[in-house]
């Protein structure tokens, strides 16, 4: 098995930091208000940590907006 990242998590992680950033928030005031760590919110960011159904919930609630807005991104399955 390769231990290649997985090129969605790395897609999905680059959104969710984009989003963080366009609503001006860092990683600390996310992870307090999603209950996640600092540690969990840079993992997923970087590709490195495919995430449950429930910690996608909370992610959305510490960035305080509508879960369905981390999923309006373009998925590009042939992105090197």
């Amino acid at each position: 098995m390769s231990k290649e990242k997985d090129k969605r998590l790395i897609q999905f992680g680059e959104h969710l930091r984009s989003v963080r950033k366009e609503l001006g928030l860092s990683q600390d005031f996310v992870a307090t208000n999603s209950n996640l760590t600092k540690s969990n919110i840079s993992e997923i960011e970087n590709g490195n940590r495919n995430l449950a159904f429930t910690t996608f919930l909370e992610l959305a609630k510490g960035l305080g907006i509508d879960p369905k807005k981390l999923l309006e991104y373009k998925i590009d399955l042939n992105k090197e």
